[in-house]
């Protein structure tokens, strides 16, 4: 592989060639010849020199146009260019620095002064490539660290939230699950039958909310850990929701929401039918969650080009709109109770968001505070193969 620096020459004298190209060999750079100054042009285009030797006085494009137009190109303007020249007028000197050119050399010029000036450029050329390099490394290092602290920045704030999750909101439902429990198998505790009723019915409560959330937080940690593997089909997600709206049937029903559903029996979206189960049932029991008794629930879904979108509204209480921005975001911790006192974790809608993700897919959210909200998830119609 040739390592050496090549040196443009662009003389119109032959002689003049000759003498600067065995000077240039004899320190070990390879010299490229031109006779004119459009020959040069053409040359320079071909294979681009570390250093032009230019003379002044050429009869066809004389050195001073040569040089003004390789500064106008941006892909050659940093080749160095030293001009030879028998004029020594301070005018033509300064002349020809204004346009762009690194040193001046006089004809008939000193054999060791003009090496001396070729090196010196060459290698101020040298170190100002290599500091160029260590920039853009330090640049690529800079956007690496970055990410890096990004990275732990999120790692962290999962581990809070999960340590957040397991310390208190899995706590509740078992200290309710053992407080109805005991006072229902306490023989000492004389309860009519309406006591009973109520705590049977507080126990199931407590239970499905810590089935849920267990269920959540397993599927959570499998996503984060790499564990949860993604198998994407056509899948129909009428099925997937009318097995939903089951699910949530009784709580709808205690608070009296009815909930309607409007979808196409052969509407079908791409995508692993766990996950996406996952996502609508957490959009169904918020929906259900935050509708106050006799709300309603409505779910859609439409095709959009090579897009399903799949729609689920409720006339609930909404949200504000500085809490929008904190839904899917996993670092801050936005949880609010039930129109029936329901508790929550904000867990649900950022499994949701990174189910969605994963499976080529967005969520959103419109929502107007007393109004409602319409979440929407929008999932490929079919493999993008």
């Amino acid at each position: 592989m040739n390592t050496k620096k090549s040196i443009l020459v662009v003389d119109d004298h032959p002689e003049n060639l000759k003498i600067l190209g065995n000077m240039l060999r004899e320190n070990n750079y390879l010299p490229i010849f031109a006779q004119s100054g459009v020959k040069a042009l053409s040359a320079i285009r071909k294979k681009l020199p570390d250093l032009i030797l230019l003379d002044v006085m050429m009869p066809d494009m004389n050195g001073f146009k040569v040089c003004q137009q390789l500064k106008q190109d941006p892909i050659l303007a940093d080749i160095p260019v030293i001009f030879l020249t028998a004029k020594v007028e301070q005018a033509d000197i300064i002349r020809g620095l204004e346009l762009g050119a690194v040193d001046y050399v006089t004809k008939p010029f000193n054999y060791r002064e003009l090496i001396t000036r070729v090196n010196t450029h060459i290698e101020l050329e040298t170190a100002k490539a290599e500091l160029s390099q260590k920039v853009e490394e330090l640049e690529q290092a800079k956007v690496a660290l970055a990410k890096t602290v990004e990275e732990l920045k999120q790692a962290n704030a999962t581990k809070d939230k999960f340590f957040s999750i397991i310390g208190h909101d899995l706590m509740n439902p078992f200290n309710a699950l053992l407080g109805y429990s005991s006072m229902l198998t306490d023989k000492k505790v004389q309860l009519s039958a309406e006591e009973k009723d109520y705590f049977i019915y507080r126990i199931m409560k407590a239970s499905n909310r810590g089935y849920n959330l267990l269920k959540n937080l397993l599927e959570w940690s499998r996503s984060q850990t790499g564990r949860l593997k993604i198998k994407p089909a056509l899948i129909n997600i009428k099925h997937i929701i009318d097995n939903n709206v089951e699910l949530v049937g009784d709580n709808a029903r205690v608070k009296k929401i009815n909930i309607f559903s409007d979808l196409d029996e052969l509407t079908t979206v791409f995508a692993d039918i766990d996950m996406i189960d996952t996502v609508i049932r957490n959009l169904l029991t918020n929906a259900v969650k935050f509708t106050p008794a006799n709300g309603k629930v409505e779910i859609c879904a439409k095709t959009q080009g090579s897009e399903v979108e799949i729609s689920i509204s409720d006339t609930g209480v909404g949200i504000n709109a500085a809490n929008i921005d904190k839904l899917f975001r996993i670092e801050v911790f936005f949880s609010t109770s039930g129109t029936a006192d329901e508790q929550g974790t904000g867990l649900g809608l950022t499994l949701c968001q990174e189910f969605v993700e994963k499976n080529g897919g967005t969520i959103g959210v419109e929502s107007e505070e007393g109004k409602g909200s319409r979440f929407y998830v929008r999932l490929p119609a079919t493999s993008s193969e």
